[in-house]
């Protein structure tokens, strides 16, 4: 196989087997080959925003179906989110040119007390992988650090994680300083981590408990989507 993959010529390819190369490409986690794909769209006329969601959106929702359904595992998942990154390094410059449509934005960061950060990580680039843009806030954050982000970056969405049955009961503690500045409800609150559920995501107010990245994404597309039609309504 690895014969037949040096053998291969991007450029010779058509638009469409270059695209459907490139989901492959994304799925085993070939950087160097997503970006060079990226490179040769934009070079034949495309768009930045097609060649984001045609090539390298599309392709990560076959990984982040495959994740949900336990075909690959966290290792391939970052391995494939770290190509789509690359690829993504091209085209965000383009895009802030060409003011492109985004899907929303999101601050994420796992709560105070906890240092876990692969599950947030991933969900970071999941969510950047389905066109979203994501402001990371990292590990260990107060309730300030949470508020100020969402503020400072006119956030869609907030996310937070937890992998401590300890740390679990603070992200009460921010949505409810959330409730009392009256902000609670221009945020979409997703939250996430392995000790948590559907239950407790409901009982400290968030909008959604999200098992997986997968889950997050679909999660957040539908909840924007929402939002977005009852924007509209009101307007």
């Amino acid at each position: 196989m690895a014969d037949d993959a040096d053998d291969l010529v991007l450029a010779d390819l058509s638009d469409d087997d270059l695209v459907a190369q490139m989901h492959d490409d994304l799925y085993d986690g070939l950087k160097d080959e997503v970006v060079e794909g990226v490179n040769i769209l934009l070079e034949r006329g495309w768009a930045p925003y097609d060649v984001l969601t045609v090539a390298l959106v599309a392709g990560m929702k076959i990984v982040g179906d495959d994740f949900r359904d336990g075909i690959l595992f966290v290792p391939e998942v970052l391995l494939s989110a770290n190509a789509m990154k690359a690829g993504m390094a091209v085209l965000k410059p383009l895009l802030a040119e060409t003011g492109a449509p985004k899907m929303g934005k999101m601050v994420i960061g796992t709560v105070k007390g906890d240092i876990h950060d692969i599950g947030k990580n991933l969900v970071s680039m999941m969510m950047e992988g389905a066109g979203f843009e994501v402001v990371d806030i990292g590990i260990n954050n107060p309730v300030e650090n949470y508020l100020e982000a969402i503020e400072r970056e006119q956030a869609d969405i907030l996310g937070m994680s937890a992998l401590l049955t300890t740390t679990m009961p603070y992200m009460k503690v921010v949505i409810d300083a959330m409730i009392a500045k009256g902000v609670r409800d221009d945020y979409i609150v997703l939250v996430g981590g392995a000790p948590l559920n559907e239950e407790f995501g409901r009982a400290i107010g968030a909008d959604a408990y999200c098992r997986d990245a997968a889950v997050a994404v679909e999660t957040a597309k539908s909840l924007i989507a929402r939002k977005h039609n009852v924007m509209a309504a009101r307007a």
